[in-house]
C-alpha cells in the first residue's frame, strides 16, 4: 500500500491517550452527537425488509471514518437500534470494511455474546469520495476495557472453541489492522511461517512510511531470519502442537467494552485470522494500553494455559508485540515511539 490516510493528528487515541506516560484513569463513554446523514443504499441492507430509519445520530468516534447509531422502526412497529460505520477511503476503505465484516461474522458465529452480529456491508451511491459502510448490531458501550476476569474468560473461550475450517493458520480473506492490510488470505501449516510473513509485511510498510533506518533494519532482518524460527518453530516440533485459534487481531482498550445493557464484555473493530492464541495478547505488552495491566494477562493465562515451551512465553510475547508496535509506527508517522521502542523492543536480547 503506497498511500496512507491521515487521522488528522499524530496523537490519535492509540498514541495520545494510550501513549501518555500516565494514562487517564478512565475512558469516557461515547456520546450521541448531532444528526448523521445516511445514504439510501443502507435502507436496502437491513436484515428485515421494510425497516425504516427514524433517527440517525453520530455515536462515538473512529480515526478513519465515522460511526452512528440508527434508531429504526420495523414493519411490526418494534423499534431496533443498529450500528453504522462509514469509511470514505476508496479501495483502502473497502478492504477495511470487508475485512471487518468477515472477521465479525466469523467471530459472532463462534461467540455471539462476545461479538456483535454484522448484517451487511456495501458501497454508498455517491462516487466521490468512494465510501463504504458496515451495518451491525448496536451495543451500548460502557466501561473500557472491561472487567479483566469476565473479559479474559470470554476471550479465552473464543480462542478455545473456535475451529479453523482447514485446520491451518490464516483466513479466507484479507483483513486489516486499521488501514493496513494483513497477510491473512492464505493457509499455512506452520505458524512460524505465517507470522514471519506477517512481520516482514509490516517491516516493509514501515520502511515505506517512515524511511530507512539502518540499525533498525538490521535488527528486523536478524529477528526475521533467526529469532522467529528459534522461538516459534519449537511450538510445533518434538511432539508439541498448537491449535489455530480465531483471534480478534487488534485488541486494545477502545476495541473492547462492557455492554451497558447486559454487563457482558464484548469486542469490535476486528481484523481476524486463525493464529497462535498468544499472538492476540502481544499488543497488551505496550504500556500505552490499559490492557497491559498484569491482571489481564494473569487472568487470561488462568483460562488458556501457556504453550510449550512454557519458559519462553515472555520471549514470544516480546516478539509478538513487535508486530503491533510496527503497525503503530506506521499509523502515526512522526511520533517518537519508533525511536523509543523500535530498537529496544525488537532487539533479540534473549539470544544475544
Amino acid at each position: 500500500m503506497s498511500t496512507y490516510p491521515e487521522n488528522g493528528s499524530k496523537d490519535g487515541p492509540e498514541l495520545g491517550r494510550a501513549g501518555q506516560e500516565r494514562l487517564e484513569s478512565t475512558i469516557a463513554p461515547p456520546q450521541l452527537g448531532s444528526d448523521s446523514t445516511v445514504d439510501p443504499t443502507v435502507l436496502t441492507s437491513f436484515p428485515i425488509p421494510g425497516t425504516e430509519i427514524v433517527a440517525a445520530f453520530n455515536y462515538g468516534m473512529s480515526l478513519w471514518g465515522r460511526t452512528a447509531k440508527l434508531v429504526c422502526l420495523l414493519p411490526t412497529g418494534e423499534r431496533v437500534n443498529y450500528f453504522l460505520k462509514v469509511t470514505a477511503l476508496g479501495e483502502v476503505g473497502k478492504a477495511m470494511t470487508v475485512g471487518e465484516f468477515e472477521s465479525l461474522k466469523e467471530m459472532h458465529a463462534t461467540s455471539p455474546i462476545f461479538v456483535p452480529k454484522p448484517f451487511a456491508w456495501g458501497r454508498y451511491s455517491i462516487t466521490e469520495p468512494e465510501t463504504h459502510f458496515l451495518l451491525a448490531e448496536f451495543r451500548n458501550v460502557g466501561e473500557q476495557p472491561p472487567d479483566p476476569i469476565k473479559f479474559t474468560a470470554r476471550l479465552a473461550e473464543l480462542h478455545r472453541i473456535s475451529k479453523s475450517p482447514t485446520g491451518k493458520f490464516g483466513f479466507h480473506t484479507t483483513t486489516c489492522h486499521a488501514f493496513l492490510t494483513q497477510i491473512t488470505d492464505c493457509w499455512e501449516d506452520s505458524w512460524s511461517r505465517l507470522f514471519q510473513r506477517q512481520l516482514l509485511h509490516m517491516v516493509t510498510l514501515d520502511q515505506e512510511r517512515n524511511g530507512m533506518w539502518d540499525e533498525f533494519k538490521a535488527v528486523c532482518d536478524l529477528t526475521l531470519e533467526k529469532v522467529v524460527p528459534r522461538l516459534l518453530e519449537p511450538l510445533q516440533s518434538e511432539g508439541r502442537s498448537i491449535k489455530p485459534c480465531l483471534i480478534h487481531g487488534d485488541l486494545w482498550d477502545e476495541n473492547t467494552a462492557t455492554d451497558m445493557d447486559t454487563g457482558e464484555p464484548f469486542v469490535f473493530d476486528a481484523g481476524s485470522m486463525y493464529a497462535h492464541n498468544e499472538y492476540e495478547i502481544g499488543n497488551w505488552r505496550a504500556p500505552r494500553h490499559r490492557l497491559s495491566n498484569k491482571s489481564y494477562i494473569r487472568n487470561y493465562k488462568r483460562n488458556f494455559p501457556v504453550s510449550e515451551p512454557e519458559e519462553e512465553w515472555d520471549a514470544r510475547n516480546l516478539l509478538y508485540s513487535l508486530r503491533y508496535d510496527l503497525a503503530t509506527f506506521i499509523h502515526y508517522p512522526g511520533s517518537n515511539l519508533r525511536q523509543r521502542y523500535g530498537i529496544e523492543r525488537s532487539r533479540p536480547k534473549h539470544f544475544s
